[in-house]
């Protein structure tokens, strides 16, 4: 096989170019259990068989609701080589999007990872009509297992399933992948193979893959941020180990040293956090040394720092970020970030301690890719998410500073919403992302909000947020922040404390701090975040400063409803449960 052109035309090519004996690789029972290319092609063929002998047919759509693993990998291509159309779901949302999304997809077959997401799903089972089995990848007591498609399909032959993979098209819907949305019912972006394949070719040379590289996926595959970088894992022959949850990320980066892998900067922030608590529990020498790093990385830039600088930097590498890489597995060669900002400071602080962190920049209806920072340091501008990808034009829209794109990696549409699909992409085909961005030097795209998101004060001002946001949470105090003021007279903020850092705070300072509720009533605390505010407002135009804000005792989760599952502010979700708080704050 020269080339691919199709999805599941991927791991046939891992098999011919680069087969590996850990292609796959998840842990089952505290055991690494791998998977072969070449077993990963059988199983995929005969679970493609089992889901024909199903009743399956071209053009059907299944659901996959699991965490990673492989089995949901094999599904996946399983499905898509017979013309099966895959949704697939993330496991937090409500039960009524959940609804929502199997009705509008008309799913016939869900598979699900657990018997809490099997529970789910059988909640509403009566409320969609197309739904037939569920099935689960663990085995649970009176549920029908995986193994009973794969069973269906283990003798072959495989003719039946040949020849419907030799005749589906490139440009046949692959997918269709419901965006979380921070306002409204999901949109389903439909995908087609070619869709995805053309932005695997796009990222295949910027980002440094190859068939020595061992990667570590724990974003969820139901985001097409892992998953279209998955299909790159694959494509350039790659071993993907799968995290176990979210919680044993750091005892699986010291297992598999991972020389790759994607996250969201929510991570890059809890690592920086735990450091810096370690670094203030130093003394002495050591502690003086710790910060002296600290400040040296915060002067880090790519490009235009004089030999001294470097050669003291080479120093603070060996004597103290060497333990930053250890705590990644010690062998990490490059990181890619996206889904919301990198704070800038991190960024400058990774990369000083030499872990190549870049970031990304794309959405679902884009495949995702439409700007990497490269991973030499030539081609790369922190503070920014970086040159557009090849095959892939970027410009910004005069008018209002919107970002638009262009290529083969614009979806196809939104599923039954001919509507909005018109709303988005253009009569020439340019796509509006919704976001506002700017061009650096001509080149480096940096985003600087959502056009949604910017609001006018009372005074007839327009406000953009995230900017603003984005300065607030580098403090060590800051979790979450959400700037307020639309029809206001002055700019207000909503903030969640690092309760962890705050804590330690109180106790140095004596403030009593049995309970989050308690610390946020000190005048003390008061009085620590109003100097904060007066820290970073210097940053902003008079209009733009924070002049009031209002401290929140619990922070925002997926659960609790005021995050997507990208971890995205729903900003009406929160204006509308804090509208009391956020009252308070204009109660002048």
């Amino acid at each position: 096989m020269k080339n691919f052109t199709r999805l599941f035309d991927i791991p046939y090519y891992q098999l011919e170019k680069y087969p590996q004996e850990d292609a796959l690789a998840a842990k089952e029972n505290n055991v690494w259990r791998k998977y072969s290319t070449a077993e990963v092609v059988k199983l995929i063929n005969q679970t493609s068989l089992g889901l024909l002998k199903f009743g399956l047919k071209q053009g059907d759509t299944i659901a996959i609701i699991a965490n990673n693993r492989p089995e949901w990998n094999i599904v996946d291509q399983a499905a898509l080589q017979i013309g099966v159309i895959v949704v697939p779901i993330y496991p937090t949302i409500s039960i009524e999007e959940f609804r929502f999304i199997f009705n509008d997809a008309s799913v016939k077959v869900a598979f699900v990872s657990d018997k809490t997401l099997l529970d789910k799903v059988r909640s509403f089972k009566e409320d969609v009509p197309s739904l037939g089995k569920i099935l689960t990848f663990d085995t649970i007591e009176g549920a029908t297992n995986w193994d009973e498609i794969k069973k269906l399909g283990l003798n072959g032959p495989f003719d039946d399933v040949d020849k419907i993979k030799k005749n589906i098209d490139p440009k046949n819907v692959a997918t269709i992948i419901y965006t979380s949305g921070t306002t409204g019912l999901p949109k389903g972006v439909m995908l087609s193979h070619n869709n995805i394949v053309s932005n695997i070719h796009s990222v295949m040379p910027v980002i440094p893959l190859n068939k020595d590289v061992r990667t570590l996926s724990f974003l969820p595959l139901c985001h097409i941020f892992e998953r279209m970088v998955s299909y790159t894992y694959m494509a350039t022959g790659c071993s993907i180990y799968y995290a176990q949850n979210m919680d044993t990320i750091g005892e699986d980066l010291k297992d598999v040293k991972p020389h790759f892998f994607t996250t969201v900067p929510r991570l890059l922030e809890k690592v920086y956090d735990k450091i810096m608590a370690k670094g203030e529990e130093l003394t002495g020498i050591k502690k003086k040394l710790f910060y002296w790093a600290i400040d040296l990385g915060l002067e880090y830039d790519h490009k235009g720092k004089s030999p001294f600088y470097y050669a003291q930097l080479n120093i603070a590498r060996k004597l103290v970020f060497s333990k930053w890489k250890e705590a990644l597995g010690g062998e990490i060669k490059g990181i890619c970030t996206g889904a919301a900002a990198l704070q800038f400071r991190l960024e400058k602080i990774f990369n000083a301690a030499g872990i190549p962190v870049r970031q990304g920049y794309g959405l679902t209806e884009t495949s995702p890719a439409l700007c990497i920072n490269r991973f030499d340091e030539i081609n790369t501008k922190m503070g920014t998410v970086g040159m557009a990808v090849p095959d892939v034009t970027i410009k910004i829209n005069p008018e209002n500073g919107e970002i638009l794109a262009k290529g083969d990696n614009i979806m196809m549409g939104y599923y039954n919403r001919p509507d909005a699909t018109a709303e988005v992409i253009d009569a020439d085909g340019w796509f509006h992302t919704g976001d506002v961005g700017e061009l650096v030097d001509g080149k480096y795209l940096k985003i600087t909000d959502r056009i949604k998101q910017l609001f006018k004060t009372s005074g007839g001002k327009y406000v953009a947020p995230q900017p603003i946001e984005n300065k607030f949470v580098e403090s060590t105090f800051i979790e979450q922040i959400m700037i307020t003021g639309n029809d206001e007279k002055f700019v207000g903020a909503l903030i969640v404390p690092s309760f962890e850092a705050l804590k330690v705070y109180c106790k140095e300072k004596g403030i009593p701090n049995d309970s989050p509720e308690t610390m946020i009533k000190q005048e003390a605390v008061k009085a620590l975040y109003q100097s904060i505010c007066d820290e970073y407002n210097p940053h902003f135009g008079k209009i733009e400063q924070v002049k009031r804000f209002k401290l929140l005792p619990k922070e925002w989760t997926i659960d609790g409803g005021e995050l997507t599952p990208t971890l995205k502010v729903k900003r009406k979700k929160v204006l509308d449960k804090y509208a009391a708080e956020i009252a308070e704050i204009y109660n002048v």
